[in-house]
Order: structure tokens, then sequence, then C-alpha cells
């Protein structure tokens, strides 16, 4: 008979062998710790349901979000056509309603691009649905792709309407002379928008904080960035100026698409270092609000 201890008789014996083993092994390496989110794939998924969401939200409106600001636009042209343009004035060798065309398309795009995305965080910090955008299980680096890729859509829509329609403008010749300028400088600059957007919307905290980025830096930038005019018109001084705004690059580089010639040069290889130029711009920006969502700066309390 086995002896055991006084006072341990009542007590369960420990189940021991290959199938009950004494000890666990940790597994404190599959959890992260509270409060930290780690991802470990790219949620495609994820990424399409929010931008879809984004689209969606603008397209139900878009009477107001495209075909508006097509019209916005053709007014433009029509006024500084006949206020600049009679009299058969021609610029960098071409009818000014040619001239003025391409940089009023790039124009309407970042615009939109901008106004896309600084409004879907900023009406959820206001409404409190922002947790909409913090909870699903995507990481931040598809949280910004998703809200920028829906502004270049928008960029992209409303690029196609106000070309559409200027196509009936009399006097505007938009044939393309180089595509990959077009196409790069109008992804750029709605990018670069979309992207001043986002951080717009971080910032902000009512929606009078939105509308002082657009009245004081987004709408000044894009108005003497040489829309209407050519930088060697202006003093050395405001040429410099000139020279610090991006947007100047985007409608240059977009206006060098279609007649071959801009303010920052006349050929493949001078217009290239605006090109690289707004690429790195993006690129910075872009690492720099991924770094600002990581922090939660302006979304937790």
């Amino acid at each position: 008979m086995r002896d055991t201890a006084p006072g341990m008789a009542d007590q369960p014996m420990p189940l021991t062998g290959a199938a009950f083993p004494t000890e666990q092994p940790s597994r404190a390496g599959d959890f992260p710790p509270p409060g930290e989110v780690r991802f470990r794939s790219f949620n495609r998924l994820g990424l399409w349901t929010l931008y879809m969401k984004e689209v969606r939200r603008f397209f139900k409106v878009q009477t107001q979000t495209i075909w508006a600001p097509a019209v916005t636009t053709l007014l433009y042209l029509m006024i500084f056509t006949l206020a600049l343009g009679g009299g058969g004035r021609i610029v960098l060798g071409v009818p000014f309603a040619t001239f003025v065309a391409p940089g009023l398309i790039a124009m309407g795009m970042i615009n939109n691009s901008f106004a896309n995305s600084s409004f879907g965080l900023l009406v959820g910090k206001i409404q409190g649905t922002i947790i909409d955008y913090l909870m699903p299980p995507i990481s931040n680096a598809e949280l910004i792709l998703a809200l920028v890729a829906a502004a270049v859509t928008r960029a992209i829509l409303v690029g196609f309407a106000v070309a559409g329609a200027m196509l009936f403008w009399p006097g505007v010749d938009l044939t393309v002379q180089h595509p990959w300028a077009v196409i790069w400088f109008g992804l750029m600059g709605a990018i670069l928008l979309g992207l001043i957007g986002v951080l717009t919307s971080l910032w902000a905290e009512k929606f009078d904080h939105n509308a002082a980025i657009t009245n004081f830096v987004i709408t000044p930038m894009s108005m003497l960035s040489g829309t209407f005019y050519v930088i060697s018109n202006l003093s050395p001084t405001f040429q410099t100026i000139s020279r610090f705004n991006p947007i100047f690059y985007v409608i240059s580089g977009f206006r060098f698409g279609f007649l071959g010639q801009s303010d920052i040069g006349t050929t493949n290889e001078a217009v290239l270092h605006g090109a690289i130029g707004l690429g790195v711009l993006n690129l910075v920006l872009w690492i720099a609000i991924y770094y600002i969502f990581q922090s939660g700066w302006k979304l937790k309390a």
C-alpha cells in the first residue's frame, strides 16, 4: 500500500505523461501585447472595401463632385479666354485657349482630389464615426492607400469630364504630344493633393479648419501656379517663388504633355527633373503621414 503524506490523502494527484504535460509551452509570441495592433499580411479585401466606400460616397452626389467642377472649369476657360485671349493672343506658340486648357484640366483634378481626401476622416471625427476607419483590420498604410486612391479616382473622372467638355470649345486643341507627361503629372498632382488632403483631415477638428486650408493655401497655390500665364512674365523674385510651388510643376508638366513645351522646359530631359521631384515629394509626404497615423495624433483621445 502506497504511503501518502499527512493531510494530502484527499488532494488530486497531478496528471502526467505525454497526453498531459505538466508545463504548457509559452505562446506569448503568438499574440501582440495589449493595445498593440499587428498585421501579418496585406488585406486586399479590406483595402478594396474601404476604397469602394470612398468612391461610392462621392459618386452618390456626382452632380456636385464630378459634373459641377467641369462646369466651373469651363466658366474659367470662357472668362479668361474672353478677357486675355482676345485679338488672337499667342502663348508658347499656340492660341491662348489651347495654352490655358491643359492647366485648367490639371487644376480641376488636383482641387477635387484635395476636396475628396480632406473630407472623410474629418466628417468621421465630427460625427463620431472615426471608429469605422480605425477599427477594421487594415493597416495604416492600407488606410492611407485607400483614401488617396479614391481621391485620385475622383480626380481622373473630373479630368475626363473637363477634357470632354473642352473638346467642343472653339479654339481649343487637346492633341497629346507626350502621353507619359500627361499620365505622370496628372497622377502625381492628384496623389500630392490627395496626401495633403489626408494630412488636413488629420489636423482639422471642424469644417472651418478645412475651409481655411482650402482658401488660404490650396487656392492661392493653384491660381499662382502658372495656369493662366507663363512665369517668364513675372519679376525674377516672383519667378523664384513660383518655382518653390509644387503645383507649378504639376501644371507645367501636364501642359508639356499636350503642347510639347512649358515653363520648365521643352524637352523630355528638362521636364524629367520636375517629374522626379514630384515623385520624391509624394514619397516623403506619404512616409510622414504614415508615421503620423502610427502616432495616433488627432485620432486617439
